[in-house]
């Protein structure tokens, strides 16, 4: 073979090698482009997936699922007994007009000239979450009532009695017996801590009377403070809510309860879509305490406390507004034997970061009595941590409430404080409504002097001082004699809480030197 043959037919071999590679070049390109579609895809089908199940095409099987466990309640009332929520009812007038004190008396004739009316009849809903015949509603459903009924979706109908009820987050649970094998449907708790701004949510009722009705809508806020109670923690959905709704069940699309209906904002007493429902990380605990005890058993902390805000912070050398200012210590308290003082800010308590004042009670509320949990705190620029053992609020709102008693005669006498340049006097219903006042202790600053102490620190009528160096007080009385027990021991200012609107402010007043 000749030299230039040679080169020839190397060439041939060189192109015929190029060519298979050529060939698998363009096939991993191609099955590299065939894998982004197949991945994407199943992107998108997975995508499509959630958001069938967040949104179904149709509610109608959950449904009929849920819909033998939601109940509707009927409340009977005696005549000669009052209880909100009852009708008949006030009209709505605007507040403060001359309409509203003459509803007001006519009602009260009414009612007055009329003792033995018909028993007045209320409607609510609820929920079963127990087969053996447990049903959770509201508290202000069954508030008042003499006999209670329950009415179920097949159409049967059984008395109910009382298991027990709390007010302060509105939570009651009632017992059935039904017929001997008959097994109730019963719904399971939710997680509510794991609900989303956005997630579907439904609805189940009585609103107006309606039985079974059912409604969708969304999540549209969480952790709504509309200050119905000390733990208010509220569920804001658009899902129409209307009277009669109370006390029933707001469902994930799991078929959870995530929420007890409660209560809705409206200018006109019918849904436009802010509704609001007790968490059931929040309902949930109290339910289980009220089948177990028969009433709640609250953890106790026994610290006056209010907000940190940015010139508290800065002052106490926080790099951040966070926590729970403490404004007192009760005596004998948990935290005070622990070592909390005033002054203190509680940052974290059993291992759960506290980043704003409200959050504190709930926290507590929902500790074990008895449990000894660390507490940490900021003390004059540094953290600090103590180990309280909890009391129980429920027995100590009774020991306070008896003190309250002994102490109330002292309490309740006017007094003129002329050392620091104002008039005091005690929490009766006209002051409270001359100064439109919601706290429900304290003395109430009448009269300020002016160019008096008093005036230059800004105090003025309508005030309600609750503490006097860090001391809670009951009325006048107890306001006069800790400043008579400061000016005896020569002291030259004394430290007031006072209560104002929405706020609470400490106030320096220096006395008057005699």
């Amino acid at each position: 073979m000749s030299h230039e043959t040679r080169e020839e037919f190397m060439r041939g071999r060189t192109v015929a090698r190029a060519i298979p590679v050529a060939r698998q070049d363009a096939n991993s390109a191609m099955m590299l482009r065939l894998t982004a579609v197949i991945v994407l895809l199943a992107m998108l089908v997975a995508a499509g997936s959630a958001f069938a199940r967040n949104a179904p095409e149709s509610f109608a099987p959950l449904v009929k699922k849920l819909k033998p466990a939601v109940v509707n309640i009927q409340v009977t009332q005696q005549p000669g007994k009052s209880s909100p929520g009852q009708v008949p009812q006030i009209p709505q007038v605007p507040p403060g007009s001359p309409f509203e004190e003459f509803f007001k008396d006519f009602f009260d004739k009414r009612r007055q000239q009329n003792p033995h009316s018909r028993p007045l009849v209320s409607v609510g809903s609820g929920f079963v979450v127990d087969a053996d015949g447990l049903i959770v509603t509201n508290n202000h459903v069954i508030d008042g009532a003499d006999e209670i009924r329950v009415f179920f979706s097949d159409g049967e109908s059984l008395d109910a009695e009382l298991v027990g009820t709390d007010p302060k987050t509105d939570v009651a649970v009632l017992r059935v017996k039904p017929d001997e094998g008959t097994q109730l449907t019963a719904v399971p708790w939710g997680n509510s801590d794991t609900a989303e701004e956005g997630d579907w949510v439904i609805a189940i009722g009585n609103p107006l009377g309606l039985g079974g009705t059912v409604t969708a809508g969304i999540i549209s806020a969480r952790g709504r403070d509309i200050r119905s109670g000390p733990y208010d923690d509220f569920i804001q959905t658009d899902a129409s809510i209307n009277k009669g709704n109370s006390g029933g069940p707001l469902f994930n699309v799991d078929g959870e309860v995530v929420g007890i209906n409660t209560a809705i904002f409206s200018q006109s007493g019918g849904s436009i879509g802010i509704g609001f429902a007790v968490p059931s990380n929040l309902a949930r605990p109290v339910a289980e305490q009220l089948i177990q005890f028969g009433r709640t058993k609250r953890g106790w902390l026994g610290v006056r406390i209010q907000s940190v805000t940015e010139e508290i912070a800065e002052g106490l050398g926080m790099d951040q507004p966070r926590g729970a200012l403490v404004a007192g210590v009760t005596g004998e308290s948990p935290a005070g034997a622990a070592g909390i003082k005033s002054g203190d800010v509680i940052v974290e308590f059993n291992g759960q970061d506290i980043d704003e004042m409200r959050a504190l009670p709930r926290i507590v509320a929902g500790t074990g009595v008895g449990k000894a949990v660390p507490v940490t705190v900021w003390r004059k620029g540094k953290l600090e941590q103590f180990t309280v053992t909890l009391g129980e609020l429920e027995k100590a709102e009774k020991a306070l409430a008896s003190s309250e008693e002994q102490e109330e005669e002292p309490a309740s006498r006017e007094s003129d404080l002329a050392s620091l340049g104002m008039k005091l006097s005690p929490m009766t219903d006209d002051v409270r409504e001359r100064f439109s006042i919601s706290t429900e202790d304290g003395a109430v600053v009448t009269e300020v002097v002016p160019d008096s102490a008093a005036a230059e620190k800004g105090l003025r009528a309508g005030d309600v001082i609750i503490e006097v160096n860090q001391e809670a007080v009951q009325g006048p009385g107890d306001v006069a004699r800790r400043v008579a027990e400061i000016e005896e021991r020569k002291g030259r200012s004394v430290l007031l809480l006072v209560v104002r609107g929405d706020d609470r402010l400490f106030v320096a007043v220096r006395l008057k030197q005699s």
